[in-house]
């Protein structure tokens, strides 16, 4: 079965102790295990997808200008991918299975040609890691339910600055969802 990684969000605003819109610490850990992740599906040939948050500077009509403070502005260092996972990302940016998309909601098949890049490939299964579990990651996970797409979450790649909506959503993605739960950590070859 062809599957894609999804790597949700890890981007300096939402990881870095300055970012705008940060979940600190625990998104901090995430580091290690996310480049990992990123480098086998690349390696491996499997299509990869940096599904990134892009707002516009004092946008009033977006719906989360009345919800969070403002973060991942266009052309903003907060819009950097995190850590050392954009030095993995400018290594490869220009291979086939890679792909960078900007996301204007929650979900990375909200408005964007996701599905298209999915189906374009003959791929079922979909693999997810990033920040915030119980935000973006969540929202991305309903949409490829509802879309048909098997969906595998790496416990030890995803997290929230809420830990109450973190566990709330592993447990949805399990039992509501049927994706399977798993670390990382556990199933690499």
């Amino acid at each position: 079965m062809k599957k894609a990684l999804i790597n949700i969000d890890y981007t300096f605003d939402f990881v870095a102790d300055e970012g705008a819109l940060t979940c600190g610490e625990p998104g901090q850990k995430l580091e290690e295990v996310i480049v990992a992740v990123t480098e086998q599906f690349i390696q491996n040939g499997d299509y990869t997808v940096f599904a990134v948050d892009i707002h516009d500077q004092d946008d009033s009509h977006h719906p989360e200008s009345k919800l969070f403070p403002p973060h991942n502005i266009r052309d903003t260092k907060g819009r950097s991918l995190y850590g050392s996972l954009q030095e993995v990302y400018k290594a490869n940016q220009d291979k086939e299975n890679v792909y960078y998309m900007d996301k204007t909601r929650y979900s990375a098949f909200a408005g964007t040609d996701l599905e298209i890049k999915l189906r374009e490939r003959n791929i079922e299964e979909v693999h997810l890691v990033g920040v915030c579990t119980d935000i973006c990651v969540l929202h991305t996970a309903v949409d490829a339910y509802n879309k048909g797409f098997r969906i595998v979450v790496y416990q030890d790649a995803v997290a929230s600055f809420n830990q109450a909506g973190h566990d709330w959503a592993l447990g949805h993605f399990e039992g509501s969802l049927g994706a399977k739960v798993e670390k990382f950590r556990d199933v690499k070859s």
